[in-house]
């Protein structure tokens, strides 16, 4: 099954300062038929004003994966941590017992993100966050793993569930495939371009949610990078 949902009808709060974009039930958006996809619990299309951000808050038992589309992320925390993850590249936070932290756009322009949060298969774990640069060419034509659970990932940024986080660049008219296997379940959606998923059109920021497939081809009509979220 291929179920497109446009971005149209995602939902939607803009704070000024943030203006964001729901693929899932968050916060004061609730849609029964979209509160989690397997264990995928959120998708956040966040749009953030330059010298704003999320000031410090707390999380717990949530693996949280910030993937940035424009401009830079700042992460501060309680363990000491902080670092600044730039357009492309991926951050992500195992909440595990607890942690408080701030996201900060400290660009002179808006940033954007894609901010994931995936229910973990394990509890109990002390907290820990990471990030990692991945170069654009390295993901060109193909997907490749940027966040995972499973330990034959080593490249790849841990997260403490049976998921994986991939993208790929996709020049127009060229094809990527993902193994996704009927046992499990996928979401993807387009950064930029306009793609095909088995045939199915999607524009960019639409959802595209995915089951009882044994693999998708990701066929792109404009050049299109793509960020998809495999899971159980």
């Amino acid at each position: 099954m291929i179920e497109l949902r446009p971005f149209a009808s995602l939902g939607s709060a803009n704070h000024g300062w943030l203006d964001a974009k729901h693929h899932f039930s968050f916060a004061g958006y609730h849609d029964p038929a979209r509160t989690s996809w397997g264990n995928l619990r959120v998708w956040n299309d966040d749009t953030i004003a330059p010298g704003t951000g999320f000031p410090a808050h707390p999380h717990r038992d949530m693996e949280i994966i910030t993937y940035v589309r424009k401009g830079a992320i700042t992460h501060q925390d309680d363990l000491g941590n902080k670092g600044r993850t730039e357009a492309g590249d991926v951050q992500v936070m195992s909440a595990g017992t607890g942690i408080r932290h701030s996201e900060y756009n400290m660009e002179p322009d808006e940033t954007q993100i894609f901010q994931i949060w995936i229910i973990p298969t394990r509890a109990g774990d002390k907290p820990q966050w990471g990030a990692k640069p991945f170069p654009k060419d390295e993901r060109a034509g193909q997907f490749v793993t940027l966040a995972s659970g499973y330990d034959g990932d080593s490249d790849a940024l841990p997260i403490r569930t049976n998921a994986r986080v991939v993208g790929a660049t996709i020049l127009a008219g060229e094809q990527a495939i993902y193994p996704v296997g009927k046992d499990r379940k996928a979401y993807l959606v387009a950064a930029t371009g306009l793609i095909e998923v088995n045939g199915v059109r999607a524009e960019a920021r639409d959802g595209v949610a995915i089951s009882d497939v044994d693999s998708i081809t990701v066929t792109a009509i404009d050049d299109a990078e793509i960020v998809l979220v495999d899971v159980e």
